[in-house]
């Protein structure tokens, strides 16, 4: 049996592969953008959209080669926001998964079409049969997606974060658990109830994934910050200490690194309690529980 690193690793492996395969490249000078797709996605992260998309998938018997595809689809979805919160504009960061940021490599204009195109290639592998054959399946999913990738999730919680760090809203709290909820939080959860969603789960049975993702991501974001201040630039792959040098409210500096250090460790045992009913089919889901806790990168 696996162990949750080699699992992890062969997810991130297998989603590679896949990349490699849907994004092919072009014999014409439209080879650069697709050279700048390939960069941002391949090689790069730790893949844990992917895993938890895959695992959950894996609960309900779902075949590899269909949840790998559609967990495909999202790590592109998610590379192309990557690329668009690092340029200059929003997020100015010029390291991304220890290498240089799309833009840097590429150039502005490239990494913005990059991103486009890894956004419009996402939703057209979803919408093909080859990613799953139930027509119905696949437009809940592209709806699902769609709606966890838009102003109501990442796009959202992105606006609220580009607010924040002008000044132009002083922000809770609350809001700030709003705010990563929806830049972070929601793609996890997409993760999650989209192997629910091939499987056929019941209504109980999405309803404990989302409450176990939801918890994982806002203890996500809190290691995420905690890392931004404790953590070594060459482990974490990206531009550390921003947070404190835009004076950002973050939930760590309103409540401090100790107590940000204990809400993530109670909501890391709400995202594993969330997953009693599915006993020890949902190990590895524990697993990434408590590895999102204690990581380093």
């Amino acid at each position: 049996m696996l162990t949750l690193n080699e699992t992890l690793k062969d997810i991130r492996h297998r989603v590679d592969d896949m990349l490699d395969k849907l994004l092919p490249l072009p014999g014409g000078p439209e080879k650069q953008v697709v050279e700048a797709m390939r960069y941002a996605t391949i090689g790069g992260g730790k893949a844990l959209r992917p895993f938890l998309l895959v695992m959950t998938a894996n609960m309900f018997g779902i075949p590899k080669e269909n949840s790998i595809r559609l967990a495909t689809a999202l790590e592109m979805l998610h590379s192309y926001s990557l690329i668009h919160d690092d340029l200059p504009c929003m997020d100015n960061d010029d390291l991304r998964r220890g290498k240089p940021s799309c833009h840097k490599k590429f150039g502005e204009a490239t990494a913005i079409l990059a991103g486009n195109g890894l956004l419009i290639r996402a939703f057209e592998i979803m919408a093909s049969e080859k990613t799953w054959i139930d027509p119905v399946v696949r437009c809940e999913l592209i709806v699902s997606l769609a709606n966890a990738a838009g102003f109501h999730g990442m796009i959202g919680g992105q606006m609220l974060d580009l607010l924040a760090q002008k000044d132009e809203v002083n922000m809770s709290l609350t809001e700030i658990v709003r705010l990563e909820t929806m830049k972070t939080g929601r793609l996890l959860m997409f993760a999650c109830d989209a192997g629910a969603i091939l499987g056929n789960a019941s209504f109980d049975e999405r309803q404990c994934l989302k409450l176990y993702a939801s918890n994982l991501g806002q203890a996500f974001q809190l290691t995420d910050d905690i890392l931004d201040i404790e953590g070594a630039v060459e482990k974490v792959g990206k531009t550390l200490r921003k947070d404190v040098k835009a004076n950002k409210a973050t939930y760590v500096s309103l409540v401090g690194v100790d107590n940000a250090k204990l809400k993530a460790k109670e909501l890391t045992q709400q995202a594993i309690n969330a997953l009693t009913p599915f006993g020890d089919k949902a190990l590895p889901l524990k697993e990434l529980a408590l590895f999102i806790l204690t990581r380093d990168h």
